[in-house]
């Protein structure tokens, strides 16, 4: 998994581009705390993403957690293929999808 950082006016966008699984999430989770190290909001872009497992949901999950109240986690450009793992789980009741 590759993750780019771009700095926009109001918040830093992560581009993610692979598989967020086991093997990757620990590398997400990194990037998200250094995220919102420097910006209280912080959007993740899936446009590229293939494939996300339960560890890579655990990861969104527990950084929805530490910013609620805090801070903004938008999540965007979800294929089908993830929003549909995002509305099976319950996911999309309570994170921003844009």
């Amino acid at each position: 998994m590759n993750i780019t950082k771009q700095n926009e006016a109001d918040k830093l966008v992560l581009l993610i581009d692979g598989k967020l699984d086991t093997l990757t999430a620990p590398q997400l989770d990194a990037a998200l705390r250094e995220a919102f190290e420097a910006s209280d909001n912080v959007e993740v872009n899936l446009e590229k993403l293939a494939y996300v497992s339960s560890a890579g949901l655990r990861v969104l999950h527990a950084a929805h957690k530490r910013v609620k109240g805090k801070g903004r986690l938008e999540i965007s450009h979800a294929n089908g293929t993830v929003l549909d793992v995002f509305e099976s789980t319950g996911f999309s009741s309570y994170l921003t999808i844009i």
